[in-house]
């Protein structure tokens, strides 16, 4: 079992702590090796990382990279984080909503390259700085509103909330989509009396998807119908 240190890859995120002094270096770096293992996750899947298959990567054993990251996850925090990249630049003469609109669907895009990055389980708030420059970014979009700090914040994190966890349900439902057969069988076996709304939205051809990207589609309905949300309550606080 691997010892961790819960500091660790805060202080190796923020440069408090030198990589890989913990024994004789051996031509590694801690940027590589976080490298490596993003390679490894876009090509084989979050399930796949481990410390031995990262180390494979590289041509080295698993235990070289233990002189540079404690455990697997302190890995997956600096994977997170680099992953993550630094924010949209914004024009500056944007409105508030185009400008978080903007914010949401360049963290939508991330999602879409790097699908593992929505596998990884939450267990202490993001902290690292690519983290802290998205939610900055959030932050000042929305000075333009003149919302206190507090209100900006959780309109921040609620729209951050928003895009993993609508993201987070699209790759568990793509995982396990059922085909169009399916649903053209279940259909045919309803009761119309009993579900007529929803055989008449079959009917209208509600649930095609020819030559539409309905994940995109889905995601920026939710996203627009939310910000309309956020576009009535700031207009509601002012005076």
């Amino acid at each position: 079992m691997e010892k961790r240190d819960p500091g660790s890859a805060l202080r190796l995120l923020w440069g408090m702590e030198a990589a890989g002094t913990r024994g004789p270096k051996r031509g590694l770096s801690l940027e590589g090796i976080v490298d490596a293992a993003i390679a490894v996750a876009d090509a084989e899947g979050y399930a796949a990382l481990s410390m031995k298959r990262v180390a494979e990567e590289l041509g080295r054993t698993a235990m070289s990279l233990y002189r540079y990251v404690d455990s697997k996850t302190t890995l997956i925090e600096l994977m997170s984080d680099r992953v993550l990249g630094q924010p949209p630049a914004l024009d500056p003469a944007l409105g508030w909503r185009d400008g978080l609109r903007r914010w949401a669907l360049a963290e939508y895009e991330l999602a879409v390259r790097h699908p593992w990055w929505l596998e990884i389980p939450m267990t202490t708030p993001p902290l690292g700085p690519n983290n802290m420059a998205w939610l900055n970014a959030g932050l000042t979009i929305l000075e333009r509103t003149g919302l206190p700090a507090a209100v900006r914040l959780r309109l921040v994190m609620n729209l951050t909330l928003y895009v993993i966890g609508r993201m987070r349900l699209s790759l568990e439902l793509g995982q396990a989509d059922a085909d169009d057969d399916t649903f053209e069988s279940l259909f045919a076996t309803l009761d119309p009396r009993r579900f007529p709304a929803l055989l008449t939205a079959a009917a209208e051809g509600a649930f095609e998807d020819d030559e539409i990207d309905w994940a995109r589609a889905d995601f920026e309905f939710g996203l627009d119908r939310t910000l309309d949300g956020y576009e009535h309550f700031v207009r509601g606080l002012r005076p």
